[in-house]
C-alpha cells in the first residue's frame, strides 16, 4: 500500500531526534505543514526552536526508523492518524496537548465512537476484576467502545467485556505498537487489533518505560465522554488519569468497595471530591446523559450479581471483604471442616474466590 505523501512527511517530522510534540504545534501553526517545516532553513526553525533541534529537521529523521515505519504500514490494518487527517479523534483535538499522530492498529472507525474510560489495579482482587468485565461489557451494548490501558487487572478485565459487547475496545498503550506488554497480554492485543484496536502516540520500537504510561493516560480519558475508576490504591496510576480527566473536563465515576481495602481507598477519595459513586450500568447512562443503544433487539443494562445459592447457611457470614477461614467459623458457629465444605462449594459456583493466607472473597 503506498503511504500518500503528507503522511510521510508527518512521519518524518515525528522521528526528529530532539522535537517534541509542542515543539511541532508550534511549528505547525508557523509553517502550515509538516512539509513547509522540513523546506524551512535553519534562520526561519531558529525562530521557534533551538538551534540544534532546527538543525536536526535540517538533517532529517533517521531513515532506518521512517524505513521500518513505511514497511509497518504496508499491513492493511496498520495507519497513521494525523492532526490533519478526518479520522483524528475529535475529542483529542480539545485536551490541553494532542498528539500530533498516533499509530494504529485495527478499526480506525472507532476512533470516534462514543467512548468510556474503564480503569483500575494491576492487582485487582476477584471482585473488582469481576466488576470491570460486567460494567464493560454492559457498557460496550449499551454503545460505549471501552477504552483502557492494556495492563493487568482491571484493564484486562475492561477490554474483555468490551469485545463481548457490540462496540469493541481500544488499548492505548505506552509502547510502540510493534511491542505487546506486559507479554501476556499477547492474545488479547490480537484479539483488539481484529475487532477493536489499539493506539500509540509513541514510534514503533519504543519499549516499556515507565515515565510514558503516565503521559499516555492523557489520551485514554481524552478520548473519552468519561472516566471510571473500578479499583484504586491512593498512589494509583489511575488516579493519574481520573485527574487528567477532570482537567480535560470529562466526568469521572468511581466504583466503591469495603473500607477495609487499600484497593477502594482511591475510590473513595475521588467519590469524597465529587467523583460519582456507580453501582449499576444505569448510574453511569445517567451521569454522561446518554440511553442505551439498541443492538441485536436486545441489551441488559444493568449488572445482577445475585447469588444463585441465596440459602447457604455460609453466606450472611461471608462479606465482600477478605476474610480468613477461623473469623467465618468464629461468625458462623461452624467446624472448620463444615466450613471448608462449603466454601469449596462456593468456589466451584463461582461465588467465592480462594485468595493467598488461606483468605476467601465472596465475589458475587
Amino acid at each position: 500500500m503506498k503511504v500518500p505523501p503528507d503522511v510521510e512527511s508527518w512521519l518524518n517530522l515525528s522521528l526528529i531526534n530532539g522535537l517534541g510534540d509542542e515543539s511541532i504545534r508550534k511549528l505547525l501553526i508557523a509553517f502550515g505543514s509538516p512539509t513547509e517545516i522540513l523546506s524551512a532553513d535553519t534562520y526561519q526553525l531558529e525562530r521557534f526552536v533551538k538551534k540544534q533541534v532546527a538543525y536536526n529537521i535540517n538533517r532529517g529523521a533517521d531513515k532506518s526508523k521512517v524505513d521500518a515505519a513505511l514497511k509497518w504500514l504496508e499491513d492493511s490494518s496498520n495507519f497513521i492518524i494525523t492532526l490533519a487527517d478526518h479520522d483524528y479523534p475529535k475529542l483529542l483535538l480539545n485536551i490541553a496537548d494532542p498528539p500530533p499522530l498516533l499509530y494504529l492498529k485495527g478499526q480506525r472507525k472507532l476512533l470516534n465512537a462514543p467512548a468510556l474510560a474503564i480503569v483500575g489495579s494491576r492487582n485487582a482482587t476477584p471482585q473488582g476484576i469481576a466488576n470491570a468485565g460486567a460494567f464493560a461489557e454492559a457498557a460496550s451494548n449499551a454503545g460505549f467502545c471501552i477504552v483502557s490501558g492494556m495492563a493487568q487487572g482491571i484493564d484486562t478485565a475492561a477490554h474483555q467485556g468490551g469485545l463481548r459487547g457490540i462496540s469493541a475496545s481500544i488499548a492505548v498503550v505506552g509502547t510502540g505498537l510493534d511491542i505487546v506488554y506486559p507479554a501476556r497480554n499477547r492474545e488479547l492485543a490480537h484479539l483488539l487489533a481484529k475487532d477493536g484496536a489499539l493506539i500509540s502516540e509513541f514510534p514503533l520500537g519504543m519499549p516499556a518505560l515507565g515515565r510514558n504510561f503516565p503521559r499516555r493516560n492523557r489520551i485514554i480519558s481524552g478520548i473519552s465522554l468519561g472516566c471510571l475508576v473500578v479499583e484504586a490504591t491512593l498512589h494509583s496510576g489511575s488516579l493519574i488519569t481520573a485527574k487528567q480527566a477532570l482537567e480535560q473536563g470529562r466526568d469521572v465515576m468511581a466504583i466503591p468497595g469495603s473500607i477495609h481495602s487499600p484497593l477502594s481507598k482511591g475510590c473513595h477519595t475521588l467519590i469524597k471530591q465529587g467523583a460519582k459513586l456507580i453501582e449499576n450500568i444505569q448510574d453511569i447512562l445517567d451521569e454522561l446523559n446518554c440511553q442505551p443503544v439498541l443492538a441485536h433487539g436486545n441489551i441488559n443494562v444493568t449488572i445482577d450479581f445475585s447469588e444463585s445459592q441465596e440459602n447457604s447457611i455460609l453466606l450472611p457470614h461471608l462479606g465482600y471483604d477478605v476474610t480468613d477461614i477461623d473469623t467465618i467459623c468464629t461468625r458462623s458457629g461452624l467446624t472448620v471442616e463444615a466450613v471448608s465444605s462449603m466454601l469449596l462449594t462456593l468456589e466451584l459456583d463461582g461465588i467465592v474466590a480462594s485468595l493467598p493466607g488461606g483468605r476467601y472473597q465472596r465475589i458475587r
